[in-house]
């Protein structure tokens, strides 16, 4: 098939909105009433602008618009959006009662002062609870608890934050719901969610291990991981545990919710919905619960005569990590304020004045990425318009209302991943135009010459390429909706289809442990609470740290996915 400008166009606005998604591009825009505003084209808005472009240049149609929406070949994007919103909302509202938090200062304790046994113990709690909640919430709580942790004690942090990212996406592939790539392999292949478990448990454990000790290895230096950690206080996990019953009803209910998914998947029912009718009963639970909270005082009310001034409530873990290095303070018979007590260390293990500034400060607001991306922010020098401010401050003490009264849902709300919708639903209809100007005939075309159908060559292929597409194809789930299409389209045998599934589960996750922060949506989360939080992570450095533990991964987990398929095959 020969190449036309219109599949050389298509194919170019492609890769350009990646470009866009891993550094977007900012310019303040005048506008008429409201004045100069910072506009940015990057994660939601260059796929769309994309598509804009392209249909008007007629290289896509409504046709291939209503396909990335509806879905072709057995893979549905709104059955797997609908299907990983519920998810998020169930382990977001579990993560909001404080029960992540409370596990981490639990293994904190039992760490006490020996560095490398806590960071062992860290990287385990971070790995179970990822295989079960996904990557997002170990993200959101896990980034910001490691933060506080590393200033307390003068650690330096890099090292302990690029293992809980590799922790956390290494673990998501173990169910079919800890990914959205999980979940388009599972409709794009026809897995069914239990054996899609069978087939990467195995990945899995070769992957985790294998990253540890390479992380062991880069970081055996003491001043990453030191033997000893110049700590004494213990913290308590009841602080910040904020709702123990919703806790216990969260976790039950989300791990009902996971076996009666896996039970059903057997009788061929489409996952959302199990899951959605699951997730609305966790709403009514939690604006219920909230209810009856608020009316019989256990959480404050909200106080409209203070309607004006503007608090900010201490952040528990922050609070908590204050009372117990004053506690210590304290039983060492010296009386300090606590930012005094951020200078009790040695000369040799000093804190930045980042460090200092992060436990002075408390946590602000955290967001799903790329729900920014898009939002018009006032030159710093020019004071924004208010447009109609009687409806804006209504609005506000509105919100403010229903925030106080049920806190759970208006806490979750914000941080749900709704910036996935547009993506994912963007990189769908981009990829259907690829399939539309031919290109995914001529790439399954090329694999199928370089792998002669054969099993072995089709696993290294796909994973190594589904590795690289991450970085470079709109984040891991433009790689793994392009890689489906691609391996569909090859008209593969049923084993090595299978073998190409596998592989390409194993890569779509440690793909996101890579060399840029959007080759996953949970990178651009994790670099967008570093930087709230006062730590800058290069986009070089973390490429630098991710090398080793993603060759050692891809060569030790492709390995696994060979050996397997040579005795399944």
């Amino acid at each position: 098939m020969a190449v036309t400008a219109y599949a050389g166009v298509t194919l170019a606005f492609f890769f350009l909105s990646t470009v866009f998604v891993i550094s977007p591009f900012s310019r303040y825009v005048p506008f008429p009433v409201i004045g100069r505003r910072k506009v940015t084209i990057g994660l939601m808005s260059a796929p769309i602008l994309a598509i804009a472009i392209l249909w008007a240049a007629q290289c896509l149609g409504a046709t291939q618009i209503r396909n990335g929406i509806v879905g072709t070949d057995n893979i549905k994007p709104y059955n797997i959006l609908i299907l990983f919103i519920s998810l998020a909302y169930m382990a977001i509202t579990l993560d909001c009662t404080g029960i992540l938090q409370a596990a981490a200062f639990w293994v904190s304790n039992k760490g006490g002062t020996s560095g490398r046994k806590l960071y062992f113990y860290f990287y385990l709690l971070l790995t179970g609870i990822s295989m079960v909640v996904g990557n997002d919430p170990v993200i959101l709580s896990g980034t910001v608890f490691l933060v506080y942790y590393t200033a307390a004690t003068g650690l330096d942090p890099d090292a302990w934050l690029i293992s809980e990212f590799a922790a956390a996406n290494t673990a998501s592939m173990v169910l079919f719901v800890g990914n959205p790539t999980n979940v388009v392999i599972c409709e794009g292949f026809r897995i069914n969610n239990a054996a899609f478990t069978a087939y990467t448990i195995l990945p899995f454990l070769a992957c985790s291990i294998a990253c540890y000790l390479v992380l062991m290895l880069q970081y055996r230096n003491e001043k990453h991981v030191p033997r000893k950690l110049n700590v004494s206080g213990t913290l308590n996990p009841r602080e910040v545990l904020r709702d123990p019953i919703s806790a216990i009803f969260g976790s039950i209910w989300l791990a009902v919710c996971l076996i009666v998914v896996i039970v059903l998947s057997f009788f061929h029912v489409d996952v959302w919905k199990i899951v959605l009718p699951f997730a609305g009963g966790k709403f009514v639970f939690d604006l219920s619960w909230d209810h009856y909270r608020y009316t019989t005082g256990r959480i404050p009310t909200f106080d409209e005569s203070k309607a004006d001034d503007v608090e900010t409530p201490d952040d528990p873990m922050a609070t908590a990590f204050k009372r117990a290095m004053s506690n210590d303070m304290q039983r060492s018979g010296t009386a300090k304020t606590f930012a005094e007590t951020m200078q009790h260390h040695t000369d040799d293990d000093p804190l930045s004045d980042s460090q200092r500034t992060i436990l002075g400060s408390t946590l602000q607001r955290t967001t799903s990425p790329g729900s920014e991306t898009l939002t018009a922010v006032p030159q710093p020098e020019e004071k924004a318009k208010e447009l109609f401010p009687k409806l804006r401050r209504r609005i506000s003490l509105k919100h403010r209302k229903l925030s106080a009264h049920f806190p759970t849902f208006f806490t979750a709300l914000p941080r749900l991943p709704f910036g996935l919708i547009p993506f994912a639903f963007s990189q769908f209809i981009l990829i259907e135009a690829l399939e539309h100007q031919g290109w995914i005939d001529i790439f399954a075309r090329w694999l199928i010459i370089m792998s002669g159908k054969n099993v072995m060559p089709v696993v290294w292929l796909v994973g190594v390429f589904g590795v690289i597409l991450c970085n470079v194809a709109g984040t891991n789930i433009g790689a793994t909706i392009l890689l489906t299409k691609i391996v569909r389209a090859s008209d593969f045998p049923e084993s090595t289809a299978r073998a190409a599934a596998v592989s390409l589960a194993v890569a779509s996750n440690i793909g996101a442990v890579s060399f840029t922060f959007s080759a996953s949506l949970a990178g651009l989360l994790w670099v967008a609470i570093l930087k709230d939080k006062g730590i800058t992570i290069k986009q070089w450095k973390f490429a630098m740290w991710n090398s080793l533990p993603l060759i050692a991964m891809t060569g030790v987990g492709l390995g696994v996915v060979s050996a397997m398929m040579a005795v399944l095959y």
